[in-house]
């Protein structure tokens, strides 16, 4: 009899928690196994984002503590930068050749903070009632943010619906900035775009859903809310960088000469052949053609070619990378840095050489553009693109100029002109099946174009010029 009350115990136990989980899988509709019961005592009625963030600080005071050192939040960092030393790094100080940089666009820009309302020098950086813990823990997928309002949540939101369905973030939250970087989808990362939330392995095998069916945080670890990964421009010095021998072998292959090359070529540069593998990504944007024109007009796969507002744009699909040599280490122009009018300007670029025995060559997406400059101080312009007095409005540069520079603190002489700029992209998505990989008569042979080996610092293939190779095979 003792056992039969106690097996009833269990039954009704049971009943309770599958009943818990039915109430969870009705009000979210999505994946029950994300759901946190406590979540659903969290009554509203919530106002906006932030009252749902100082109820989530009921709880979780540390978190938000915790997330305000990364650079998620802060956008700023000081790294010890290749020829510069110490100096400020960040997305919030990083040149980019798509909308130039964040200080004289920040109602636009910080659409992609974690934050409510980053639109001027005001915002309380050390406030946790300004984060905006729905943006990255949202799993309804009904949760919006208003267009060039500093990241300000959007009232039609049913905010006590998503408060309770908080959880784990999914492809999709991080997706929501960085899918869309550079202003639009798949205009910055080519390697990166929304058919990753539900994808298939000639996409990628590791997100896959019919695969390994990775999350983002499987490789891009999260340790009090700083997650692992950097990219080149805002972070020159390579910290906190995601490799793939985090998870893989150096020596995994069954071929001892894919072995032996692993030691000279990125895992990336056999494994992705190609990137953009679905929409196109954009890698040419010439903002001296802005205002020329009355129209827009696009290209044969659809995308916008010219706009009157922004200038001439150039995309592309099915992608080979371009290859240089790194170890993780970028060089950065820097705002105030001089340019040398009439060359080609990198906005940054990895340092390393054939000589550097850390380096490998690597994959990249390399995007190019021409955009203003200050022709008398020979630097580089930030200038005011977006709201009523931007120049995607009034197509006055001379204005937008001055207004930028004063943002940006650096005088403006009332003189420009356009240079050519480019900036590197490293390709770490998109990996391709194993039977999709390089082969050896991808790289090698008379016609191969993949390579361009005296770029890489060879005077031929080193497959046909003895002694070029930096680690010979044994023969």
């Amino acid at each position: 009899m003792h056992v039969f009350y106690k097996f009833g115990y269990l039954i009704v136990a049971v009943s309770v928690l599958l009943s818990s989980f039915q109430v969870i899988a009705e009000d979210k509709g999505a994946d029950t196994l994300r759901a946190i019961p406590e979540h659903l005592e969290i009554e509203g009625p919530f106002e906006n984002g932030s009252d749902v963030t100082d109820t989530c600080l009921q709880c979780h005071e540390q978190s938000a503590e915790d997330f305000m050192q990364t650079r998620h939040w802060t956008w700023s960092s000081k790294q010890h930068v290749y020829n510069k030393g110490w100096i400020d790094t960040g997305k919030k100080h990083a040149i980019n050749n798509f909308c130039y940089g964040v200080a004289s666009n920040l109602s636009r820009c910080t659409e992609c903070h974690a934050g409510y309302g980053w639109k001027d020098e005001s915002f309380d950086f050390s406030d946790p009632v300004n984060i905006d813990c729905l943006v990255c823990h949202d799993r309804t997928g009904t949760y919006k943010r208003l267009a060039g309002d500093g990241g300000v949540a959007h009232p039609a939101t049913n905010f006590e619906q998503v408060a309770r369905n908080v959880g784990k973030p999914g492809r999709e939250n991080c997706g929501h900035c960085h899918f869309h970087g550079g202003g639009a989808h798949g205009v910055k990362h080519g390697d990166l775009e929304k058919e990753l939330i539900n994808t298939t392995q000639d996409i990628d095998v590791h997100m896959a859903i019919d695969g390994l069916n990775f999350d983002c945080q499987k490789c891009h670890v999260a340790k009090q809310h700083k997650i692992r990964g950097t990219t080149m421009s805002a972070s020159p010095a390579g910290i906190d960088k995601v490799s793939c021998i985090d998870c893989h072998k150096p020596d995994l292959h069954k071929l001892d000469a894919y072995n032996h090359h692993a030691k000279s070529i990125a895992c990336q540069t056999c494994h992705i052949p190609y990137f953009a593998k679905v929409q196109p990504t954009k890698i040419y944007w010439d903002w001296s053609q802005a205002g020329n024109k009355q129209k827009k007009e696009y290209d044969e796969q659809g995308m916008t070619s010219y706009d009157p507002d922004k200038g001439k744009f150039i995309w592309e699909k099915d992608i080979m990378p371009e290859y240089a040599w790194f170890n993780g280490v970028s060089g950065v122009h820097a705002w105030g840095d001089k340019l040398k009018p009439g060359e080609p300007l990198k906005l940054n670029w990895p340092i390393s050489d054939k000589r550097d025995l850390k380096a490998k060559i690597y994959p990249f997406k390399i995007h190019r553009g021409k955009q203003i400059y200050d022709s008398h101080y020979n630097y580089m312009i930030n200038p005011q693109l977006f709201g009523s007095d931007g120049f995607v409005y009034t197509h006055d540069w001379n204005k937008t100029a001055e207004q930028g520079m004063k943002a940006r603190g650096l005088e403006y002489s009332g003189e420009y002109d356009f240079t050519d700029t480019l900036m590197y992209l490293r390709i770490n998505h998109m990996v391709a099946p194993a039977k999709q990989a390089l082969n050896c008569r991808d790289c090698h042979g008379r016609e191969i174009k993949r390579f361009d080996w005296k770029k890489l610092g060879y005077d031929a293939d080193p497959i046909y010029e003895q002694g070029q190779a930096r680690y010979p095979v044994s023969r």
